[in-house]
């Protein structure tokens, strides 16, 4: 819960600064018949592989900063030698904590079904894409509104918070089944430029749950560490 209260605070601290909405590709194709592909399982955090967070943003200024001097080079291209504004360097990091919070979970469980896929992040809110007919459904929630898609194999989840922040993520897994890439980006009017991350992941078996539920008409759910018995 302190997470979230922390993310949601950083969240409206970028907001503020937002004067417009965002706008979300939902153009996206359906799909008939089966999902794409089917990410459900257990995946743990491969730390051998993807970015470190300081690392990313460190390229990221870097790159904007060339991009900036080569456009100095050009007689009558907008003055911008002065490089990135403080204010906006200032939004660029607040983006990148925020990613950092948000890709902190070191286990992903995701679960799925013929409608809806749903991604459990430990001290974090649930990802749920939902879909009929290969029609992507969006989910509202306390935080903002969740639009989901497909961009081929890959799922796009879209959180669209309010005064302009979006938070996407991208799952993307490898043909053998094993490895779970995700591509997380956050994008915030307060800044032209967006922060994104990524993550790697390993499948692996998760050990069973220690409690046995049943629901019963009286007490309804019960759990026990034991056998569970009307």
């Amino acid at each position: 819960m302190t997470y979230r209260i922390a993310s949601l605070a950083l969240a409206w601290l970028l907001a503020a600064c937002a004067p417009t909405e965002p706008v979300i590709d939902t153009t996206t194709p359906s799909f008939v018949g089966a999902m794409p592909v089917d990410f459900s399982g257990s995946w743990e955090r491969d730390y051998s592989r993807g970015e470190d967070v300081q690392g990313a943003l460190n390229t990221l200024f870097r790159e904007r900063q060339r991009i900036v001097q080569q456009q100095s080079q050009f007689p009558g291209s907008p003055r911008q030698s002065s490089g990135i504004s403080q204010r906006e360097a200032n939004a660029l990091v607040a983006l990148a904590r925020l990613v950092e919070e948000i890709t902190r979970p070191d286990v992903l469980t995701i679960s799925q079904d013929d409608y809806e896929i749903r991604v459990a992040r430990k001290d974090d809110f649930d990802l749920s894409c939902s879909f009929f007919e290969g029609i992507a459904q969006g989910t509202d929630s306390a935080y903002g509104t969740e639009v989901c898609s497909w961009d081929g194999d890959s799922l796009v989840s879209h959180l669209v918070l309010p005064g302009g922040l979006t938070i996407t993520h991208r799952f993307t897994m490898s043909p053998d089944g094993n490895y779970l890439r995700v591509i997380t980006t956050a994008k915030s009017g307060a800044t032209r430029t967006p922060f994104t991350l990524h993550r790697f992941y390993i499948r692996f078996e998760a050990p069973p749950s220690a409690f046995n539920c049943i629901e019963t008409l009286s007490m309804k759910r019960v759990c026990s560490t034991g056998e569970v018995g009307p």
